[in-house]
């Protein structure tokens, strides 16, 4: 029976290794990546009580640090955020000329001799995704820490904790246009993420991919059109569409 050299039996044994843990990695960042779209989404529906108007809003707000709920939920969203963090930026391009490449690949993808095809719109969301990714990465941090000053420290109001109207003055000072830039990108980094991720892990025994950029197009209309008039609300520019439901409560 033939046997390897002694270089390619190594050179093979490191191959299996880096494979391994190419596949590891992939599996925390897929997690992880799950885990925020989930939160975000859960994030999205709860700041949507302001549509109820301010009562609505800071009686859940109130309920969950009554409960010790949005203290934990903090640090382990801030964790889960800088582990997928780590994990999903071994995909971003770190060297110019990587980068340079990435936008040359991006021309010629939306260029008129594109073509179109299931490759072609694969690609571009990949592209969008690492985009949107590097976005997501310095207005989330901003966002978490933000968020974290609010519920541990009476920073922004006359205690700890999230009150509906600390959160709306922020917006209406100028915080609603990196907030509508976060909005944009992470839903459509959320509802891509998890519409690779469903596809990479098999989907497509199930389901088609066809159906399965469907649902992620469906997701990631319901969610930015949510968010759009979550942020209206909070900047003032529209009322509480919802507010009738509050406004006969206890003040």
């Amino acid at each position: 029976m033939a046997t390897l050299p002694a270089a390619d039996a190594d050179d093979a044994f490191a191959g299996r290794n880096s494979a391994r843990r190419q596949r590891v990695f992939e599996l925390i960042s897929g997690l992880s990546g799950l885990g925020l779209a989930l939160f975000m989404w859960g994030h999205m529906l709860l700041v949507g009580s302001i549509l109820t108007g301010e009562r609505g809003f800071d009686w859940l707000a109130t309920s969950l640090e009554d409960y010790t709920i949005a203290q934990p939920t903090v640090a382990i969203i801030l964790v889960l955020f800088l582990v997928h963090a780590v994990f999903a930026a071994r995909k971003i391009p770190a060297k110019l000329e990587e980068r340079r490449r990435l936008a040359q690949l991006a021309r010629s993808l939306n260029g008129p001799d594109a073509g179109g095809g299931p490759a072609h719109t694969e690609s571009l969301l990949w592209i969008w995704q690492v985009r949107t990714g590097m976005v997501v990465l310095v207005l989330g941090s901003f966002h978490i820490i933000l968020l974290g000053l609010d519920v541990f420290t009476p920073l922004f109001g006359e205690h700890a904790g999230i009150e509906a109207v600390t959160s709306m003055e922020r917006v209406r000072v100028g915080l609603w246009l990196p907030y509508a830039i976060l909005l944009v990108c992470v839903e459509f980094h959320a509802s891509v993420g998890l519409y690779r991720l469903a596809v990479k892990w098999g989907v497509g025994q199930r389901l088609s991919r066809t159906v399965a950029h469907r649902v992620e197009t469906v997701l990631l209309w319901f969610f930015l059109g949510l968010g759009a008039l979550v942020l209206l609300v909070l900047a003032g520019v529209v009322p509480p569409p919802l507010g009738f439901l509050t406004a006969g409560g206890p003040a």
